[in-house]
């Protein structure tokens, strides 16, 4: 008798790794939403100390943006 098992192609899973145009669609949508009140707060900060805050706003919404959208696929 002949083994046909040993010559059958060999299947591969799907890899499972996380959305990243997902994730980078949400990232954009926490950036976009996060930049106008980093700019407010940078400017209500630079006008009340009278010093530039060493952190920009578009720093300060990207640091946002990092922070909530890994908790939005954590749950």
């Amino acid at each position: 008798m002949t083994d046909f098992t040993t010559d059958m192609p060999h299947t591969t899973r799907a890899r499972s790794a996380p959305p990243k145009r997902e994730y980078y669609a949400y990232f954009g949508l926490i950036f976009l939403a996060t930049l106008p009140l980093c700019i407010l707060t940078w400017v209500l900060s630079a006008a009340r100390r009278m010093e530039l805050p060493e952190k920009g706003p578009f720093a300060k919404a990207w640091t946002q943006a990092r922070i909530i959208t890994p908790q939005i696929f954590s749950a």
